[in-house]
């Protein structure tokens, strides 16, 4: 008997000893619930079963930096190996983060190139590139002369505002003709607020001519708001969406196009970039990271920019929308 309990005490160690070492990642994104995010955790959770690691995403109830500095706490409570982020506001994370690394725990982040305290923050599109080329399809459709509106996620959303000042530069230089209406509307995590503010912006501006819509709920919103006003064809809403929301919408030329990346690629560059970290693997010029090819980082910024654009329109929406996106 005292042999048997022997073997069985054994084992039970050694599978809690199997247990503590498995790497844990916890991977924080803006807000849980809508489609980009609920595809960005299918790609964690496929890549982590995958690698045999354990990772899990929070989404917060809403877009609050705050919600994320406490999720990030936890993560660090718990002890993981990885923490990744997709920031609401680069400066309100710094510290936590920093707090993260000086226990010893790797950080990713995605959307968040101005971030300072990450291992290395990865991006599937440049932030020029993005913008500019919303821009131009807006220019391309839009009648002229008339004004267009620029949605961000929120005012604090690094990349999205980054992805506005291109857009909005590109327009001054290349098709003055359509001008800005205010400067930008901190609205695009909210199907609802983009609609509404929408509404008012047709109300107040019978020479709008379209919005450009950075967050993945924007042109949804705005395109219910054209849609209820009948401007389809009139008012032309672009920007990056997941097509099976908006697949519909793009159909009736409610939405005019847009441009996007694959977010379930981005949860498995999330965890194929942490399980690189944790195994000591260098990263630098001519790595090949799984859904980014090879990269060229930039070890001053501690960027890694790659394009992996996806352009949304009638012909691709609904191979886009039959993959989950």
């Amino acid at each position: 008997m005292k042999k048997l309990l022997a073997i069985s005490t054994a084992i039970s160690l050694s599978f809690a000893a199997s247990a503590q070492a498995e790497t844990q990642m916890g991977i924080v994104v803006k807000i849980g619930g809508i489609p980009w995010f609920n595809a960005m955790e299918e790609g964690i959770k496929e890549r982590a079963a995958e690698l045999g690691v354990s990772a899990e995403m929070i989404g917060p109830t809403s877009a609050d930096p705050a919600l994320q500095v406490r999720a990030i706490e936890d993560l660090i409570a718990k002890g993981v190996d990885v923490i990744g982020v997709v920031p609401n506001d680069e400066a309100a994370l710094e510290p936590v983060l920093q707090k993260a690394r000086d226990a010893g725990i790797k950080v990713v982040s995605h959307e968040g190139p101005g971030l300072n305290n990450v291992d290395w923050n990865f991006e599937l599109a440049s932030a020029d590139g993005f913008g500019e080329a919303h821009a131009e399809l807006l220019c391309s459709k839009a009648e002229k002369p008339g004004k267009f509106a620029v949605y961000v996620g929120s005012l604090t959303v690094p990349l999205h505002n980054a992805w506005a000042d291109a857009a909005i530069a590109w327009m001054g230089d290349n098709c003055s003709e359509i001008e800005l209406v205010g400067e930008r509307y901190g609205v695009a995590e909210s199907v609802d607020d983009s609609r509404s503010t929408a509404l008012d912006l047709i109300a107040a501006n019978p020479d709008l001519r379209g919005f450009l819509a950075f967050g993945s709920q924007g042109p949804i919103g705005a395109g219910r708001a054209v849609e209820e006003r009948r401007l389809g064809g009139k008012v032309h809403v672009m920007g990056p969406f997941s097509p099976g929301q908006g697949r519909s919408l793009l159909k009736d030329d409610i939405i005019s196009g847009g441009y996007m990346w694959n977010p379930a690629e981005a949860g498995r560059v999330f965890v194929t970039m942490g399980n690189m970290l944790v195994e000591g693997t260098e990263i630098g010029e001519g790595t090949k990271i799984e859904g980014l090819g090879v990269v060229s980082p930039d070890a001053a910024t501690r960027n890694i920019i790659t394009d992996n654009l996806l352009e949304i329109n009638k012909s691709t929406v609904d191979e886009l929308a039959d993959k989950g996106l």
